[in-house]
């Protein structure tokens, strides 16, 4: 057989053969990376979060020991829901907030027990006393963490500390005198207590305290 035969037929079987194995090396054999990252589900962060609230405010983080707090609440009140309770709670800190500039006792008085009221009845009387009139505003939808939720006894308690931006008017007695502007960031301690089988299932803020921001 002639050498440029050979040759040729060397190189016919040489084509044949990388063919089959590009058959075979060339497929994906087995689960692929791209396939466990589908399939592989997503991994929890370490802390629980509250989802978005719907009225701007940053959502809330739960870390495990207010987490465990919560299941020693939830075993003598099953429909707390810390959602819908922080929820709640930054409403009526702002409601209070609001309230207590202006003097309204009436918005006060169901929303605070009977020693905050005493606290706040005496700040509002010395204001008027002044003859000053105060208005506040929020820069921002205040941010709420709860750091407690327990019960004892009878009692639920919960604390819940808030962060906030605030635009302080006051102005004094004098008419000619210029309105007082002040803009501060406030950081506090609101210990809200209820009673647990009671008629009324509503909170009331039992204790204000400052807190680190």
């Amino acid at each position: 057989m002639p050498a440029q035969i050979q040759i040729v037929i060397y190189a016919a079987i040489a084509a044949v053969v990388l063919f089959m194995l590009y058959n075979v090396l060339g497929k994906k054999v087995g689960r692929q990376p791209e396939e466990d990252a589908r399939a592989k589900p997503p991994v929890p962060a370490a802390n629980a979060t509250v989802p978005e609230l719907g009225n701007g405010a940053r959502p809330n983080v739960l870390d495990a020991v207010t987490l465990a707090s919560i299941a020693g609440l939830k075993a003598r009140d099953p429909n707390f829901d810390p959602t819908r309770f922080l929820d709640g709670a930054r409403q009526a800190h702002e409601t209070i907030v609001r309230a207590y500039a202006e003097g309204d006792r009436e918005t006060l008085k169901p929303l605070l027990s009977p020693v905050v009221m005493e606290s706040f009845e005496a700040g509002i009387a010395a204001r008027e006393a002044r003859g000053e009139r105060e208005t506040v505003e929020f820069l921002h939808p205040a941010r709420a963490d709860l750091e407690l939720a327990t019960v004892n006894e009878n009692r639920a308690i919960t604390k819940v500390r808030f962060l906030a931006e605030l635009r302080n008017r006051i102005k004094s007695a004098d008419e000619a005198a210029e309105e007082q502007v002040e803009e501060r960031r406030v950081a506090e301690l609101w210990t809200f207590e209820r009673t647990l089988g009671a008629s009324d299932p509503n909170w009331v803020l039992a204790r204000t305290e400052s807190a680190s921001a």
